[in-house]
C-alpha cells in the first residue's frame, strides 16, 4: 500500500505544471550551485562554453529517470563536440535528495555525467518561479555556449521535443554548430610610470 501511495504521489508531482508561463526565452541563465555525490559544490557556470542540457528531477520518478537516460545517451554521442548533460535533483514528498541518495542513484543507473542535488529555493530562483506556481517535473533547460537559456520545458503541456531523443539531438546539433563565443583578451598591464628621482637639497 505504501509503494502504491508513493507511486500516486510521484505521478501527481510529475504531472503538475507551472501555473503561469516561464520567463522569456532566450534569457541569461542565472548562476546555480548544486552538490555532487561527495557533497562538493559544483557551479553551473563551470560549464560555460558548452551546450548544456540541464534536468531538474525527482530521483524516484520513472519519467525523470527516462529523461536522464536519454541525456546520458546524448552525452556519450555529443560530449566530444562540446555538449554537457547535467541533472540536479531536489527533495519532494517521498523523493529525498542528498549526497547519499545521489550516490545510490548513480550506482543504480550508471549515468556518466554530472548529477547532483540542491534545495527547492535554488531551483525556484533559477526558473524564476514565484510562490503559488507549481513546477512541471522533469524540467529540462537548454543553455547555449554563451550561457543563454534557449529552451525549457515551461508550462502545460510542456515541450515534448526536450524529452524525445531524436528531437533533442536535432536541437543540440544546431546549437553545437553555432560559433564559440569570442574570448576577450586580457588588457595589457603597463608598468608603473617612474620619473627621475627627486633629490632634496638642503641649503
Amino acid at each position: 500500500m505504501r509503494k502504491f501511495t508513493t507511486a500516486i504521489v510521484l505521478y501527481i508531482l510529475t504531472a503538475l505544471t507551472l501555473a503561469i508561463p516561464p520567463g522569456p526565452v532566450p534569457r541569461k541563465a542565472p548562476e546555480l550551485t548544486f552538490f555532487d555525490a561527495s557533497a562538493k559544490p559544483v557551479s553551473l557556470s563551470s560549464f560555460k562554453g558548452k551546450v548544456v542540457a540541464l534536468e531538474f528531477f525527482f530521483m524516484r520518478s520513472l519519467h525523470c529517470v527516462r529523461v536522464a537516460q536519454t541525456l546520458n545517451t546524448l552525452n556519450d554521442e555529443l560530449g566530444s563536440r562540446g555538449f554537457q548533460a547535467v541533472a540536479v535533483a531536489f527533495s519532494a514528498p517521498h523523493s529525498e535528495a542528498d549526497a547519499a541518495t545521489v550516490d545510490s542513484f548513480l550506482q543504480t543507473y550508471r549515468l556518466a555525467f554530472p548529477v547532483g542535488y540542491t534545495d527547492m529555493e535554488s531551483v525556484d530562483r533559477f526558473l524564476s518561479r514565484t510562490q503559488g506556481d507549481v513546477l512541471m517535473i522533469p524540467q529540462v533547460v537548454i543553455i547555449d555556449r554563451t550561457g543563454m537559456i534557449r529552451a525549457q520545458s515551461g508550462n502545460r503541456p510542456g515541450d515534448a521535443t526536450l524529452e524525445d531523443i531524436d528531437s533533442l539531438r536535432t536541437r543540440l546539433n544546431a546549437l553545437l554548430k553555432e560559433p564559440l563565443p569570442p574570448t576577450t583578451p586580457a588588457a595589457p598591464v603597463s608598468p608603473p610610470k617612474t620619473g627621475p628621482a627627486k633629490t632634496k637639497v638642503t641649503p
